[in-house]
């Protein structure tokens, strides 16, 4: 990650410490707790790997880019072997949908690294085989009404929590930079994908999505981008039938391992 981002991390961290408050991790296990966030799903692969997606309509699902490659070999993934389990608790999702096309952001270069360069187009939009249409899963819509010192929240499935979705209500945005958003919320690995939310009015809309985690001199973050451009960029690419994903590799494991890099900052793909 370029040393500018890095400064700013460690000034916002710095500036807001005191001031920011976040909650703890509330785990979505029943019907009444996790209502209003039933368009948020799991993304499974073959059973091999997961992340988290979101509807924003009733066939369109977002979530990050590096989930639909490879870990090995850096190969897309056949989106035929994505599944996407909407509300998914306790092993019954409230809707399943295989996924028919996938695109990810034209900008993004899947090296299984993540940095600056890649963070901000850490994005990918999946159709669906068949559209979502119920009374209790509503698709987001998108915000982009956001800026260093919201307060956002996140819905993910993770390691250790991935049978239901947990909710971390509040969180905040310590800084801004080139399209990539700097947070301060509880993400783990799974967390790929898991969408944030800013409310408005009393209606959560989302603002991005979580690309990666980082550790910067013991404070943890995590980093989105900003989804305004491309979530237009995304949907005219499905609509011309621009679909990235048609080699599948020979296995689909999606979970991130991180690495240390030259700024001493570590980076791990959730």
């Amino acid at each position: 990650m370029r040393a500018s981002l890095i400064s700013l991390v460690f000034l916002t961290l710095s500036a807001l410490s005191a001031q920011a408050q976040t909650s703890a991790l509330q785990l979505l296990e029943t019907g009444n707790d996790a209502r209003g966030w039933e368009a948020v799903g799991r993304l499974d692969i073959e059973g091999k790997g997961f992340c988290t997606g979101v509807l924003i309509a009733p066939d369109l699902v977002i979530t990050a880019a590096h989930c639909m490659y490879d870990k090995a070999d850096g190969v897309p993934i056949d989106s035929s072997r994505v599944q996407f389990l909407a509300g998914l608790r306790g092993g019954r999702p409230e809707a399943s949908r295989s996924v028919r096309n996938a695109v990810v952001h034209p900008s993004y270069a899947h090296t299984g690294v993540a940095t600056a360069d890649l963070v901000r187009f850490d994005v990918a939009l999946l159709q669906l085989s068949h559209p979502i249409r119920s009374s209790h899963v509503q698709p987001f819509a998108v915000s982009t009404s956001l800026h260093s010192g919201t307060e956002i929240g996140v819905v993910s499935y993770a390691q250790d929590r991935a049978d239901a979705p947990s909710l971390q209500e509040i969180c905040n945005v310590l800084g801004q930079q080139d399209g990539i958003l700097i947070i301060d919320c509880d993400v783990d690995f799974g967390a790929s994908g898991a969408p944030i939310f800013r409310t408005e009015n009393g209606v959560p809309r989302l603002v991005s999505v979580v690309s990666a985690m980082a550790e910067i001199d013991g404070e943890k973050v995590a980093l989105g981008m900003d989804l305004a451009e491309p979530i237009a960029i995304l949907r005219l690419a499905l609509e011309q039938g621009r679909g990235l994903f048609s080699t599948p590799p020979a296995t689909a494991r999606i979970i991130r391992q991180g690495e240390r890099a030259d700024t001493g900052a570590r980076f791990v793909r959730p």
